[in-house]
């Protein structure tokens, strides 16, 4: 008895020490980066397109207290190195912005502007915080997302509302010196280079529409679809999302070793709890949704086992 005691006095230290070093892990983490490879399959996916790689980065969160900007930065240059086909952002590029948002619209901003000046397509489109929502009871901002939204298109970034865009390679981009062409009309293309994009607006701002996104893809035209929160993906018609990408999960941001859907997020979002990678079994048939992680972190400035991501699609038909 004696012997038992004396040994679970040191169960309270033991807890102690085991609590200390996750909290201290948790500070370190999120400047770490993981970098996911995945393949992606897209039926009628043109010749020009096959084999390459789109990277997607997600949730910067610039302006939270203990923010991340410095791995946005390091994925940001990794990304450059890389070299991918297109880049696309899915949402959230600032936190609580308000009342005075533009230090934390110039900081998103200046951080995403080398992937365009290096020759990179890249694509976005807006999350519930750009619309200055940390929770779905709050009205949507739209100056606030409006006033992000034309300075990440001046430089460069294709900003996109409920609407489709034909993807361009790097080699084919022509330069009107405000970003990258989204008009399809605006000159000829080759039929077989062409893979549209289809994006879609935020959910919590009430801007979503998957069927004006469609409206200009027919049928048999190859596709990938953006989004910022997972939970658009269930309004995709079967066989329109052979790849859609999201984010706004954070991943559950803490979350057990190897039982992923055991997070932060399972008891603090209202949403459907999608936390990362495939979404197996969600959506209708012939979808499929990736969600990455993202880099920022919501409330505290702590990952726990759910490290930033930078995701790289190989696109194969």
């Amino acid at each position: 008895m004696k012997s038992f005691l004396k040994k679970i006095k040191y169960v309270p230290l033991a807890l102690v020490s085991v609590v200390t070093t996750l909290f201290a892990w948790g500070l370190i983490e999120p400047h770490t980066l993981n970098t996911e490879k995945e393949i992606a399959i897209i039926p009628n996916l043109p010749k020009a397109w096959d084999g390459k790689v789109i990277g997607q980065i997600s949730d910067l969160q610039i302006g939270m207290w203990g923010g991340n900007s410095g791995t946005v930065r390091r994925s940001v240059n990794k990304l450059i190195d890389i070299k991918p086909a297109a880049v696309l952002i899915s949402g959230d590029f600032i936190y609580h912005a308000t009342p005075n948002p533009e230090p934390e619209i110039e900081k998103a901003v200046s951080l995403v502007r080398p992937l365009v000046e290096a020759g990179i397509p890249t694509y976005a489109v807006l999350g519930n915080h750009d619309y200055g929502m940390s929770e779905k009871s709050a009205s949507p901002e739209t100056q606030l997302a409006n006033d992000l939204e034309a300075q990440l298109k001046a430089a460069g970034v294709v900003v996109l509302d409920n609407e489709s865009v034909e993807m361009q390679l790097p080699d084919s981009i022509v330069s009107d010196n405000k970003g990258f062409d989204s008009k399809a009309s605006d000159r000829k293309r080759d039929r077989n280079k062409r893979l549209h994009l289809v994006a879609v607006d935020s959910r919590w701002a009430d801007q979503d529409s998957v069927n004006e996104a469609l409206s200009d893809v027919s049928s048999n035209d190859p596709r990938i679809a953006l989004m910022h929160n997972p939970d658009t993906f269930k309004q995709f018609p079967p066989n329109s999302a052979p790849l859609a990408v999201a984010g706004h999960t954070h991943g559950g941001q803490m979350r057990i070793p190897g039982m992923p859907q055991w997070s932060w997020l399972r008891f603090t979002q209202k949403d459907e709890v999608h936390g990362d990678s495939w979404a197996v079994g969600y959506g209708k048939e012939g979808n499929n949704l990736y969600i990455n992680v993202g880099i920022g972190m919501s409330i505290v400035p702590i990952r726990l086992f759910c490290p930033p991501e930078l995701t790289l699609f190989t696109l194969t038909s």
